[in-house]
């Protein structure tokens, strides 16, 4: 098969970094794309038209913020208001799976909003599929981690006492459309982590690269090696 056509079986997506975003802003602007994709595949649906679906994949970082996914519970954010205020930290409801997370800066947070029609229809084998694609990035700095069983998520020694979580997932899927993501943590402050029980898991440490390298990381560098592990586990010509 010669290279022409190998970009052509590849799937066309959108790569954009929005960069310092704050979380509602960046929520608003994933629902304004999930809406779009949805709406014209309604559409194709209804007139029996094959117009091709938009796919993006969008990285940034947040200020200061936690969030609660559906599944979640309040009480497992340990700040009150004023706490919020002192920590500069805001806190949203939203509507992904999962219980509470932080983003904040030196963290990447990825926005796939893929049409899964475009790439193939199973949520597991998504989530499973952006796992592998940290795992594949955090063994170019030489660290091996893996997954935690019944959880979501890449792990550090997910096999013993050690276990600790570098990369929290959670995501809602409309139509076969995806939206929210995965947040890596790479330079992040940790101590924020302090003021949550992170993700409902109350006994289990969380780290980041920096922390485990003793340096802080280029970012532009890790995003380069993420996006093309992504991009080549799902097979996308990225644009």
């Amino acid at each position: 098969m010669d290279e022409k056509q190998l970009v052509i079986d590849l799937v066309p997506t959108q790569f954009i970094d929005w960069g310092l975003t704050d979380y509602q802003e960046a929520w608003d602007r994933q629902e304004d794309l999930l809406n779009q994709t949805v709406a014209l595949k309604t559409e194709n649906r209804v007139n029996g038209t094959h117009l091709p679906t938009p796919n993006y994949l969008i990285f940034n970082e947040h200020p200061h913020v936690y969030t609660l996914g559906k599944s979640g519970h309040p009480e497992n954010l340990l700040l009150d208001e004023q706490g919020l205020k002192d920590k500069q930290a805001t806190y949203y409801k939203i509507n992904r799976g999962g219980d509470i997370t932080y983003h904040g800066p030196g963290q990447i947070v990825g926005y796939p909003i893929l049409d899964l029609d475009n790439f193939f229809t199973d949520i597991h084998l998504y989530l499973r599929t952006l796992e592998e694609a940290v795992i594949l990035t955090l063994q170019d700095y030489g660290i091996v981690a893996g997954r935690y069983p019944g959880y979501t998520g890449v792990w550090l020694d997910a096999d013993n006492d050690k276990a600790r979580k570098i990369c929290a997932m959670g995501v809602r899927c409309s139509r076969w459309v995806t939206m929210h993501g995965f947040a890596f943590n790479v330079n992040v402050d940790l101590d924020y982590f302090k003021n949550i029980v992170p993700c409902g898991i109350d006994d289990k440490a969380v780290t980041s690269l920096e922390k485990e390298l003793g340096y802080k990381l280029n970012m532009e560098e890790v995003k380069e090696k993420l996006k093309n592990h992504i991009a080549d586990l799902f097979k996308m010509n990225l644009v």
